[in-house]
């Protein structure tokens, strides 16, 4: 449940809804405030609608336009080019990461997901504060 000391917003794109919905709950459980999407339009139009999100978490393949074109559309828009994006997928080869790298990409994570590893990169990069250390 998100509060006033919810750590970082977050988008999550997946067009899994089930998967989508286990991660969202997974990360609104840390503290993290979650945004969905189950598509890269419906994305960029959250991303417009909460200009606060400090990470997009996506989904490589996916129906109308994979998690690579929604990463190349952020790279090229002016106030999200730096936004870090951390890619999840069941099934990346060798181009894909090479796109990925080039994309400036922050993890590539296998699904499933190993959520230890997946909560231990967002506390490297969204540390918490000790009101909410405090606060548990």
């Amino acid at each position: 449940m998100p509060n006033s000391s919810s750590r970082q917003q977050i988008l999550l794109v997946d067009d899994e809804e089930e998967a989508l919905q286990e991660l969202a709950e997974l990360l609104e459980n840390e503290g993290f405030k979650c945004h969905t999407a189950n598509s890269v339009k419906t994305a960029l139009q959250q991303l417009t609608r909460y200009p606060d999100v400090a990470l997009v978490i996506t989904d490589l393949r996916m129906p109308e336009e994979s998690g690579i074109g929604l990463i190349k559309r952020l790279r090229d828009h002016t106030a999200r080019q730096h936004l870090p994006v951390i890619v999840m997928s069941g099934h990346a080869d060798m181009d894909d990461v090479s796109d990925l790298l080039r994309l400036h990409v922050l993890d590539l994570f296998r699904k499933p997901i190993y959520h230890a590893r997946l909560l231990e990169t967002l506390d490297n990069l969204f540390p918490k504060s000790v009101m909410q250390v405090v606060g548990r």
